[in-house]
């Protein structure tokens, strides 16, 4: 294994707060979309719910929203609102009432569920024509300076290293049994402008990064950093960021 350069930035040992800090935040409108599906707004449920990037956006437009997480970790530094609860909760165990949910939303997390209890306890939960929405978001999309050595390192570099559940978020959950009435959502993408030390935040949190880090691959993680901050340029530079935003919606 190559030994790291001293003077270069470990862009990779961001602790357990940088999920909250440096996960991309949802548009508003998913939120309002999702919200025009249901026929009641009392509760909505947000499972796999992180640090809450989904959970606070569905605030605004229904009585109560829980957020639910396996993580004790990522519950401690959810986004707060008003009438936003969160417990730590399996997605095939969901600790409420039947026929009591309006709208079950699992956010880029369904590809880490056991679908068949997890869509038992759907049905078991959901109000009359409640909707279940699995939400994930694609490969990030940059600049063409910048892109081609983050698509390079995506699927080439790091990729071995994702686990085999990442196809499913690949392929925007298109290859998931999902046995309900389906609907088509509306394109929808994720748009932000991030400087290097949010990119690479960003970055921070895959899953494969950790799992390179496992076994010691430091060095295709440092050469990554090494080129990307020579074509960022300036490091302050705010470059545009896309994500495509993929969703199956189904009545319950």
């Amino acid at each position: 294994m190559k030994t790291k350069p001293t003077n270069s930035r470990n862009w990779f040992d961001q602790g357990g707060q940088a999920y909250a800090a440096f996960r991309p935040q949802y548009p508003s409108e998913i939120a309002s979309y999702l919200t025009s599906l249901v026929p009641e707004t009392r509760l909505a449920v947000d499972v796999g719910c992180g640090t809450g990037q989904l959970t606070q956006l569905l605030a605004p437009y229904f009585d109560t929203v829980i957020g639910l997480d396996p993580s004790s970790d990522q519950i401690a530094n959810a986004i707060q609102s008003k009438n936003v609860s969160y417990q730590c909760s399996s997605a095939e165990h969901l600790p409420l009432n039947n026929g009591s949910v309006n709208l079950i939303t699992a956010a880029q997390s369904a590809h880490w569920f056991d679908l068949p209890r997890f869509y038992n306890e759907v049905r078991r939960v959901a109000s009359t024509n409640s909707i279940l929405a699995l939400i994930s978001y694609g490969v990030l999309k940059l600049e063409p300076s910048i892109n081609d050595r983050v698509q390079h390192f995506y699927w080439n570099e790091i990729g071995p290293y994702w686990s085999p559940e990442r196809k499913m978020v690949d392929s925007g959950y298109a290859t998931i049994d999902f046995p309900f009435t389906e609907l088509a959502p509306p394109s929808m993408e994720i748009r932000l402008d991030w400087d290097l030390n949010e990119f690479m935040g960003y970055i921070s949190t895959w899953s494969a990064i950790r799992n390179a880090i496992e076994i010691g691959r430091e060095d295709l993680l440092q050469s990554f950093s090494n080129d990307i901050t020579k074509v960022w340029v300036d490091a302050n530079t705010k470059h545009p960021i896309t994500w495509s935003i993929n969703m199956r919606i189904g009545i319950l």
